[in-house]
């Protein structure tokens, strides 16, 4: 499918560019890293579940025309995590996902990068309603969601546990 959105994007200190391959290898320290799988996959990734999770990243965009970005530091040129659209089919609706390393939290990441997909779908996508689907208990993610604008929509059972959704808003 031809990609219905941008491939690269440029904040002031990232470059959102496509995943690749060996871009499993660095993932791999987020998957296999407990206290960043703890909300998401409930336990940690051995490196073929982490090249498969990166093989479903690079693949949502040919399914969808849009997905997960490759987060990099312009300074370093290191990759940081990813950040993107997502919308698996049992998704309640679209959504802006995130994902750090655990070394690279707290520094803004996630918000700059975020806040730059929720820009650019307005733009490129101004009918798709975007969410953040966040476990219940996973305040970080909560604080990030709400840094860009993000507010509380509702809750829900999903995959066993409590989720919250939250609708970004677009820009005027």
């Amino acid at each position: 499918m031809t990609p219905l959105v941008p491939e690269r994007l440029k904040t002031a200190r990232l470059h959102l560019r496509p995943l690749e391959e060996p871009d499993w290898r660095t993932l791999h320290e987020h998957y296999a890293d407990p206290v960043c799988t703890r909300f998401t996959f409930g336990r940690t990734l051995s490196e073929g579940e982490s090249w498969r999770a990166l093989a479903s990243l690079v693949g949502h965009w040919v399914l969808r025309g849009f997905g997960p970005y490759g987060v990099e530091e312009r300074s370093s040129g290191a990759l940081l995590g990813v950040v993107g659209l997502w919308h698996p089919n049992d998704w309640p609706g679209p959504e802006i996902k995130w994902l750090l390393l655990r070394r690279h939290w707290g520094r803004g990441f996630a918000s700059e990068a975020a806040l730059a997909v929720r820009r650019m779908s307005a733009r490129t996508l101004p009918d798709m309603p975007l969410i953040s689907l966040i476990h219940a208990d996973n305040s970080l993610s909560i604080k990030t969601a709400r840094a860009i604008g993000g507010a509380f929509e509702r809750e829900l059972a999903f995959r066993g546990g409590r989720w919250v959704v939250y609708r970004h808003l677009r820009d005027p």
